[in-house]
């Protein structure tokens, strides 16, 4: 929107040509979705907390969790409306990967919107069934999947391409493409719902993942930089990294209220569309597995739930105290804030490691 508008005064004044620079409105929506989510944070706050929208605690998990019962929840609305504001105002409209994006995100959003309502408001502690929540995710999986593998034209798009190897990369074909963007849009946003368990521990591994995946994503929309550091590159690409500005802005101003001791939880309404950007772009800009390593918190995360419940299953015991692993680090004597922090610092040498690829190849 402010885009055209300023290409529109360009005409007449040259000044005005610097918005054309996707690396200045990265910068401007990063500012953008900060600002919104300050100011609109304590409102939304006072609102769910006179709505009772709060969270429930299960019995059997750490009981240093029960102080934590009736804390508003549903705050990922706040995140969405950021990104979503922030990404009408400064990117291309024009730009089909901007919009496949921004409606998975809504998609995901809507469904875990659902979930929390039936949970917090019908005070149904199932929410909206597995079987439900799976369906409708699919549904938008694989609606995204056959429009980036039919409508993008996307450059080997039906090549997996592996990190640190120039020249390694397998044909997957489009059924097994399809597959492939399914589980990663899928599975990254179940993945961030499963680590959001704790004050402040999904939302800045979101930030720093959102953030490395916004390099990614300028330099496989730039043909000088696709070409020197030998990535596949797609037209329109680089405009995504905008997206990913206003995910890490409105990321980092929503920390600043789930900080411990949150004020606020962002609930499956954020964690859900989060993961689900997340995976989209990722896939977009050929980067699964780099996403894979960087989201490194996410993947263990969700392992220790799937290594506890086939364990349990099968031998009748558990492997870990309880699932996923921040409550077993907890329940070992950790502190919430040490767990959360620790885990933060892995993410960060994972986001390290995933960066390393641009070069080393």
């Amino acid at each position: 929107m402010l885009l055209e508008l300023a290409q529109w005064l360009a005409k007449d004044m040259r000044v005005f040509n610097v918005f054309n620079y996707i690396t200045l409105r990265a910068v401007l929506a990063c500012l953008t979705s900060l600002v919104i989510s300050f100011v609109v944070g304590p409102a939304m706050i006072r609102k769910l907390t006179a709505y009772k929208i709060g969270q429930s605690v299960r019995d059997d998990g750490p009981q240093t969790h029960l102080i934590k019962a009736g804390t508003p929840t549903m705050g990922g609305a706040l995140i969405l409306v950021s990104i979503i504001v922030t990404t009408l105002l400064w990117a291309d409209l024009e730009n089909r990967f901007v919009w496949i994006v921004l409606l998975v995100t809504v998609g995901f959003g809507a469904v875990g919107w659902v979930d929390d309502y039936r949970k917090v408001v019908h005070r149904n502690p199932k929410g909206l069934s597995a079987r439900a929540k799976l369906f409708w995710q699919s549904v938008i999986g694989i609606s995204a999947a056959c429009y980036i593998a039919f409508s993008s034209n996307l450059p080997a798009q039906t090549v997996f391409i592996v990190p640190f190897f120039k020249e390694v990369a397998y044909p997957l074909g489009v059924v097994g493409f399809l597959a492939m963007t399914y589980c990663v849009i899928v599975g990254t946003s179940n993945a961030v719902n499963l680590t959001d368990g704790l004050d402040g521990l999904a939302i800045m591994p979101t930030v720093m993942v959102g953030s490395a995946l916004g390099i990614f994503a300028y330099v496989a929309g730039n043909a000088v930089f696709a070409k020197y550091l030998a990535f596949p590159y797609i037209p329109g690409a680089g405009e995504l990294m905008v997206i990913c500005a206003a995910i890490a802005g409105a990321g980092l101003a929503f920390l600043w209220f789930n900080a411990y001791p949150a004020e606020v939880f962002m609930g499956d309404v954020g964690a859900l569309a989060l993961g689900a950007a997340l995976g989209t772009i990722a896939v977009i800009v050929r980067q699964e597995i780099v996403l894979f390593i960087m989201g490194g918190v996410f993947v263990i995360e969700t392992l220790s739930v799937i290594i506890q419940v086939a364990s349990f299953k099968m031998t009748g015991k558990r492997v870990f105290r309880m699932a996923p692993l921040h409550h077993h680090y907890e329940l070992k004597g950790w502190k919430e804030n040490q767990v959360v922090v620790r885990f933060w610092i892995i993410t960060m040498m994972c986001v390290l490691v995933g960066l390393s690829t641009l070069k080393l190849r």
